[in-house]
């Protein structure tokens, strides 16, 4: 390894944008069930799945509509 690193050419990650952060959330467990039900016929992680659909909600600006009666 050198002493020193030269990065004045460097360019920035452009998928610095995209990473992920590690969290802690409590979901449902019937929740759960149907994203892992999703993922077994889907054949994709159902983390991935619930991302996805996050994903979706947040660029589409998807509002709730939770009424307690």
């Amino acid at each position: 390894m050198r002493d020193e690193y030269d990065f004045s050419n460097g360019i920035k990650n452009p998928y610095a944008k995209r990473l992920k952060k590690q969290i802690t959330i409590n979901i449902d467990s019937s929740t759960i069930d149907y994203f892992k039900e999703q993922a077994a016929q889907s054949g994709i992680p159902y983390q991935t799945l619930i991302n996805l659909y996050l994903t979706d909600c947040a660029v589409h600006q998807r509002k709730m509509n939770v009424s307690w009666n």
